[in-house]
């Protein structure tokens, strides 16, 4: 895959930078000589646009290259995680807006890919308010009719495309939400873990502040890893998952006394 980019922008640290996020994010992972070409840069000036790309989120450094896919320490590129699974998360979307959802309700979304496939269902059961930092969902749900929305704001974190941190918490703690529905990034024990610190403490002030909360979380999550403890998944109300989701652990989970659904795909 060759750039695109004229001659002046390949040479403009900012308009290169965003090429290479784009094209690491449509391809999953691309090599540094590949990129060293289509850009004609140098190798070390690629691994300076990585190292920096890596630090704000946007894609994870591996050996020769850059991958824009979930690993253990990296969340995944937001535009790679909107493609990923598509078909498990509208089928647990669709679940949870038929038993969960109902009109007049306040309801609280994360700032999820599978939330985001949720906030596009929801003007089917309007009027509802809807609470989010997912800038994703104001735009899904803007100007839709029967709908309210309240956005959470905060320090914004250009990687999650959302609001995060210490400021976003205190505004979602302020509110009383009917439903809050979420997401992971992994599973593993039966806890719910994700990447960042600042993502745990939005979603902890998010699920302390609703009357009933419900996981969507798809079968991928059960086989990743992440750094940061968010909740048991016993803690939550529901977990809704998709039938790829294997039979021991959907057993496992509800030995431990979790409330788990398995929806077909």
């Amino acid at each position: 895959m060759v750039s695109e980019l004229p001659d002046s922008a390949r040479r403009n640290p900012e308009l290169r930078r965003v090429a290479m996020r784009r094209q690491v994010a449509e391809a999953g992972f691309v090599r540094v000589d590949a990129l060293a070409r289509d850009f004609g840069v140098s190798i070390m000036t690629v691994h300076r646009d990585l190292d920096e790309l890596e630090r704000l989120g946007f894609l994870h450094k591996v050996r020769g290259g850059a991958t824009s896919a979930p690993t253990a320490t990296f969340h995944g590129d937001l535009e790679h995680r909107m493609r990923a699974q598509v078909d498990a998360k509208l089928a647990i979307a669709r679940e949870v807006l038929r038993t969960d959802v109902e009109s007049g309700q306040v309801i609280a979304l994360d700032d999820s890919t599978t939330s985001l496939v949720l906030a596009r269902l929801l003007p089917e059961k309007a009027p509802l308010t809807v609470v989010t930092h997912f800038l994703p969902v104001i735009r899904a749900l803007a100007a839709r009719p029967g709908i309210e929305l309240i956005g959470l704001g905060g320090r914004y974190d250009a990687a999650y495309d959302s609001f995060l941190g210490q400021a976003t918490a205190e505004a979602a703690a302020g509110l009383r939400y009917d439903l809050l529905c979420l997401s992971t990034t992994a599973v593993a024990d039966g806890v719910c873990y994700l990447q960042s610190l600042d993502t745990v403490v939005t979603r902890r002030a998010l699920i302390a502040s609703a009357a009933r909360s419900v996981a969507l979380v798809d079968h991928t999550k059960f086989d990743r890893r992440a750094l940061h403890r968010l909740v048991g998944l016993g803690e939550l109300d529901r977990v809704v998952v998709d039938d790829g989701t294997p039979e021991q652990v959907v057993r496992r989970e509800r030995a431990r006394g979790v409330t788990i659904d398995v929806v077909a795909t």
